[in-house]
């Protein structure tokens, strides 16, 4: 047996990361069809607001960011809903406006200290196995989501307009979408942390999109990439000696070239095949 798997919590970082690749994908797919890609990027700092407050009151963290992020997320739908502001401004707004309060806190903190650097960065090492368990839940509610609601998700993603014409409840899955996202970035800060952790959302998404014929094919693609950045980037950082999240999410971009090669060594090919198509 490889000396990886004889530690326990390497074992659980490796159940963890796995995970998480696989939930960050399944809901990425419709973000990115949704051009929503930022909303990743607005709620990972909003779960850092919510460290910063659990940090400073000595509260449980992950929870308050949890429940900072499923707010934030909810108000996110609510502006877009009902066009108060455009989707990428409500974005913008809500992630600057965390991210300024994030810093007032962090500053009244007097400065960072190790538990935030985690969050920040990922420290997959010191998931507990109350952390796996968690991810775990969350993974289950995810796939059973996406695989009950897959039509509904797929139909509001490509046009609300007539998916509400078709009896959608386009608003109810909108939201629903945004709440387990939050809540899968909250969870995954410990992976890739907060600032690398839109990128497990929308890179493998990308890659699979480039390769894959069809939703369903290019969300299980999505899914299997995010896995196998996650178990080959864990791998390489303990090996090498450097940051879990940093490894995975540079892992994932290696897929996502190798993914833009393989679309293009094809268009050549069916040029070279079929020079009176071009």
């Amino acid at each position: 047996m490889p000396e990886i798997f004889t530690y326990d919590f390497m074992v659980r970082a490796i159940i963890g990361g796995a995970l998480v690749g696989l939930l960050a994908p399944a809901l990425g797919v419709f973000l990115v069809l949704r051009r929503l890609s930022l909303i990743a990027d607005s709620l990972a700092h909003v779960a850092l607001m919510g460290v910063a407050i659990g940090l400073l009151t000595r509260t449980f963290a992950p929870g308050v960011a949890l429940g900072t992020t499923s707010l934030a997320a909810l108000a996110i739908e609510q502006l877009r809903i009902r066009r108060m502001l455009p989707g990428d401004v409500a974005l913008a707004v809500v992630l600057y406006c965390a991210l300024a309060i994030a810093v007032v806190i962090i500053s009244v903190a007097s400065g960072f200290n190790v538990d935030l650097f985690g969050y920040l960065f990922g420290s997959v090492l010191t998931m507990s196995p109350t952390d796996l368990w968690l991810v775990a839940g969350l993974a289950v509610v995810v796939v059973l989501f996406v695989t009950f609601f897959f039509s509904e998700l797929s139909q509001t993603s490509f046009d609300p307009d007539l998916a509400r014409t078709s009896g959608v409840r386009v608003n109810l899955v909108s939201m629903a979408l945004a709440v387990l996202t939050g809540a899968a970035i909250t969870l995954s800060m410990r992976v890739v942390g907060v600032l690398l952790v839109g990128a497990l959302i929308v890179i493998p998404v990308m890659a699979s999109l480039r390769v894959a014929t069809g939703l369903r094919a290019s969300a299980l693609l999505a899914m299997a990439i995010g896995v196998l950045s996650s178990f080959i980037g864990i791998v390489i950082a303990y090996y090498a000696n450097i940051a879990a999240g940093g490894a995975v999410v540079l892992v994932a971009v290696g897929f996502l070239i190798v993914a833009f090669g393989w679309s293009w060594a094809k268009a050549k090919l069916r040029m070279t095949r079929h020079p009176e198509a071009s």
